[in-house]
């Protein structure tokens, strides 16, 4: 609110598109400002034999109606607008966008029977946030009541149970044995829910950070292991000259990794592994890359 006790914030401008979602906050509006009983039923016909305070009340009541109207006017576009210009009243103009883009008895039982299959068949998709999947569920239901349905928090609740990922079955469990559903929230539920959300997520980074570490682990390892055979051998044949003369030792150890001193020995069938020394284990038989 304002100094002057106006709004702040923009105001919801209808321009044809989600009637249902522009109603609603319409209705939140009118409440706010103490008009909407104007909206919905508009100003009694003062009587012929008015006393003077009845005139004054019907007076005050005709600016509440004329403010109600105005905010009608400011929440709607030039292309909307024009359909309601000739409406005198607050209630004229509302009954002549509902009659619009409300639809009719027909067209609300139409569009509720699809609205009931696309609840019926709302699932908590993988990797879904919870607050996004109970924001899609609201969103239905919202529609649904507005076309006339009757839906209690009670049956939302029950339905974000039922049609959540395997990952909350054991939440799920705890809740109904522990709590009452008919008295619990919608909001209390997403509570919980995204208390155990944060808790998976940060589980499954630290098995990822564990994996990481367990990988570099192993891979330091490997060079420890293969810096001390290098050096082993070093030691054994400080002069040590052989058909690849030219090759260092890393070179060899690196041939050996790949699988073998010479990779066209490996392409023959009668190539004997009993001559090749694995670096990890010092034992004869078998390359660095299949050592146990």
């Amino acid at each position: 609110m304002n100094g002057n006790g106006g709004f702040n914030t923009h105001l919801p401008v209808f321009d044809g598109k989600n009637w249902s979602r522009w109603s609603i906050q319409m209705r939140v509006l009118f409440e706010a400002q103490d008009v909407l009983e104007f909206v919905n039923d508009g100003v009694p016909d003062l009587a012929e034999n008015a006393t003077e305070a009845q005139r004054n009340l019907h007076r005050e009541k005709k600016k509440k109606d004329q403010k109600a109207l105005f905010y009608i006017h400011q929440c709607v576009d030039a292309k909307i607008f024009e359909k309601i210009a000739e409406s005198t009243t607050a209630k004229a103009a509302w009954d002549t966008l509902v009659r619009c883009y409300g639809g009719d008895a027909t067209v609300k039982k139409v569009k509720l029977q699809s609205l009931r299959k696309q609840y019926e068949n709302l699932n908590m998709k993988h990797n879904e946030k919870v607050a996004d999947y109970v924001s899609r569920i609201i969103t239905v239901t919202n529609e649904m009541k507005t076309c006339g349905e009757t839906i209690s928090e009670q049956m939302i609740v029950e339905k974000v149970l039922r049609s959540l990922t395997a990952q909350f079955d054991y939440i799920v469990v705890a809740i109904e044995q522990s709590k009452d559903t008919s008295t619990m929230k919608i909001d209390e539920l997403q509570g919980s829910l995204e208390a155990l959300e944060l808790r998976v997520i940060e589980r499954g980074n630290g098995k990822e950070t564990d994996q990481a570490l367990q990988a570099a682990s192993k891979e330091k390892w490997r060079e420890i292991k293969k810096k001390q055979w290098l050096d082993k051998k070093a030691k054994q044949n400080p002069n040590s000259s052989d058909k690849d003369k030219g090759k260092s030792l890393a070179d060899k150890a690196e041939s050996s990794n790949k699988g073998g001193y010479n990779s066209k020995l490996n392409k023959k069938k009668n190539f004997d592994k009993r001559k090749i020394q694995c670096y990890n284990c010092d034992r004869f038989g078998h390359f660095a890359d299949e050592c146990n």
